[in-house]
């Protein structure tokens, strides 16, 4: 790929700012007049011009901060800018035209996206500020039971811990090995792990790691045969594959904006269906299922009404094509990846159980965050380094921002750096 200029790269990291598509995106997304994505372009269209990151660089990390498109950006400054032309109208008066009214449209419109009723959606900060909504939402007796995974990332594990050391509440975890791929295994494990004590199952819907699909459907059947409690964290799921939560069967399920959904950063959801209502009751939601309400305070409106916008996008392009091309692009670098002899793919092969993310474990001798910071020196590409507490090695998580081309150039600085 072209060298990226030493001072680009300065900036980059002085601002702590994603990577660009430069000249190799394909995969670019149209705006219709709307506002909205109603497509993903044609081979050899350049959409730099549809992001604000900086030329050279090429962002292969979503997962953990998506690159927020300018229509959506504009849409939120705009409110922004409506917001502060009557700061107490706009913030708390009901008619049509305020920023307020603009915020409950946005909630119906994300309810719709994530297939449930607006008075079921709570709009949140983050995934982690939803989980930890549901936990802090609910009573607890000492020696109740939360069965998990060892493999959670510490936004959808760290309520757990909180409420176990308030409340006395004991947290089980089933094992999943890194390169464990089969749902049935997965489900019998936890099912194996129940006690007449467990009250909440909670489990990522995708690994944020390894990018493991987990079986929610047949984990929530498995939670309301033995009259437990589903708590999904999706927040490596909505914007990168189609979510629908009645279909999953949860009884909660908390996400975020800032990831695949490529909304501004602060904005989550959190759905907590009408069923679990009695069992699950957000502080939030003490004064009324509305956004605003005076048990939630002032949110920030501006913010969701870009989320709103980021969400218009991704149902204008549609949910299976997001899917279809982030699967391509991680099945090309696995397909890849796996020859690449000092590396270990530990994700899933194509198939049911494999997403847009991939990650790999190095061997002992090269360690993730030098190989991190040299991918981003030397060649201008932005890749996640692993948890070390999981293992030494790194993840891609290409989106529809991202296209073969920009896989090719991370597989050969990968080739270079790594032998």
């Amino acid at each position: 790929m072209t060298s990226v200029a030493t001072d680009s790269r300065r900036r980059f990291i002085a601002g702590l700012g994603a990577a660009s598509i430069g000249s190799f995106a394909h995969a670019a997304v149209e705006p219709n007049n709307s506002g909205a994505a109603s497509s993903l372009a044609p081979a050899g269209q350049d959409i730099s011009s549809q992001y604000l990151l900086p030329p050279g660089m090429i962002h292969l990390n979503t997962a953990s901060l998506g690159a927020t498109p300018r229509v959506v950006l504009d849409r939120t400054l705009a409110a922004w800018r409506e917001l502060e032309s009557s700061p107490v109208l706009m913030a708390y008066g009901n008619a049509e035209n305020t920023v307020l009214s603009a915020v409950e449209r946005v909630r119906k419109r994300a309810a719709g996206f994530l297939g449930c009723e607006q008075d079921e959606l709570l709009i949140t900060r983050c995934t982690t500020d939803a989980m930890s909504t549901v936990a802090q939402g609910m009573r607890w007796n000492a020696g109740e039971r939360v069965l998990t995974t060892d493999r959670e990332h510490d936004g959808g594990s760290l309520c757990w811990a909180y409420i176990a050391q308030r409340h006395g509440v004991v947290v089980d975890q089933i094992a999943i090995a890194l390169d464990e791929h089969e749902s049935a295994t997965i489900v019998r494990r936890f099912a194996a792990a129940i006690t007449p004590a467990t009250r909440v199952i909670s489990v990522s819907h995708v690994i944020s790691s390894t990018g493991l699909r987990m079986p929610i459907a047949e984990i929530s059947a498995l939670a309301r045969e033995r009259g437990i409690l589903c708590v999904v964290d999706g927040a490596q799921a909505v914007g990168a594959i189609p979510v629908n939560v009645k279909a999953l069967g949860c009884h909660a399920y908390a996400t975020s904006g800032h990831k695949w959904l490529m909304a501004p950063k602060g904005t989550g959801l959190l759905y907590v269906s009408s069923e679990a209502s009695a069992a699950i009751q957000p502080i939030q939601w003490q004064d009324g299922r509305r956004y605003g309400a005076e048990s939630a305070g002032v949110g920030p409106q501006p913010l969701v009404i870009g989320l709103g916008a980021a969400i218009e996008r991704m149902q204008g392009i549609g949910m299976t094509a997001v899917e279809r091309h982030g699967l391509a692009l991680r099945n090309r670098a696995y397909d890849q990846l796996t020859i690449i002899k000092k590396l270990r793919v530990i994700s899933s092969p194509p198939g049911p159980s494999a997403t847009a993310i991939v990650a790999c474990v190095l061997p002992d001798d090269i360690d993730s965050m030098v190989l991190r910071d040299t991918l981003l020196a030397k060649h201008g590409i932005i890749v996640k380094m692993s948890e070390k507490r999981h293992f030494n090695g790194f993840r891609l998580s290409p989106h529809i921002l991202n296209s073969e081309a920009h896989i090719d150039a991370a597989l050969k600085a990968l080739r270079a750096e790594v032998g």
